[in-house]
């Protein structure tokens, strides 16, 4: 018995072996140094060896989860041949452990790929957005749509330098700021176009231009007139040629 034990402890000291996690608590720090020193008396063996015999057993109950869940994910795999009477190797559960990793990557790439029927809803979207009635139109309405989006980009980005606008300020705070210069510039044209009337009522401004309109036309065929009777052309001419027939 006492060589079998050594046995035993040997193993168990064996650098392949794991960690003794079960120890028997003697108290007294005193007691457990005793243990310490005096472990030829194998005290510490049966509950490692019981610790031992319970990982072996809940990695039987490990292996049957394992094979359930195979069976969810892996429903076309073979059943495993491991009989329920043999032992349970590591290898065994880390077989099924891979097998799953794998299919759930497969899955994972799988996923990534769009379906047939997704790639055609995202085509017949497309075409009902710009309106392209046929396959063979939709690359060039896409370089059309791409092409426009550039020029509009840049068409913003320069906008926003003109006005001074953050780079983040949306298209219609754009717009705004354009219609409020709009604004500023009639608003300084009407004032430009009372000063050169000499007249601040719009009322005024209307009755000037009905006599501009009245005027204007008689005075024009007089001009018309004598251009043609003094044979001139020019209206800096009348003048002089009046005078000459004096």
């Amino acid at each position: 018995l006492f060589k079998v034990l050594s046995h035993i402890d040997s193993i168990l000291r064996s650098p392949r072996a794991p960690p003794l996690i079960y120890k028997r608590s003697k108290g007294p720090v005193q007691n457990y140094i005793k243990e310490n020193v005096q472990e030829c008396e194998f005290e510490h063996l049966l509950l490692t060896v019981e610790m031992w015999a319970d990982q072996l057993m809940a990695l039987k109950d490990l292996h049957r989860s394992l094979r359930k869940l195979s069976l969810e994910l892996l429903p076309w795999h073979t059943a495993d041949p491991q009989d329920n009477g043999e032992s349970i190797r590591v290898e065994d559960l880390q077989f099924l452990v891979d097998a799953i990793l794998e299919e759930i990557e497969n899955k994972e790439k799988k996923s990534q790929t769009p379906s047939l029927p997704t790639l055609f809803a995202i085509v017949s979207h497309f075409q009902k957005l710009f309106d392209v009635p046929s396959l063979n139109g939709i690359y060039p309405r896409m370089n059309e749509v791409y092409t426009k989006l550039g020029e509009m980009t840049n068409a913003m980005r320069n906008l926003h330098e003109l006005l001074e606008l953050d780079s983040s300020a949306p298209p219609t705070v754009v717009v705004d700021t354009v219609g409020k210069l709009c604004d500023i510039i009639n608003e300084n044209l009407t004032e430009q176009v009372q000063q050169l009337l000499g007249t601040q009522d719009i009322h005024s401004i209307i009755n000037k231009l009905e006599e501009h309109e009245r005027f204007f036309p008689p005075f024009q065929a007089l001009i018309q007139d004598l251009l043609c009777l003094l044979e001139i052309s020019n209206l800096d001419d009348i003048l002089p040629t009046v005078q000459n027939l004096k």
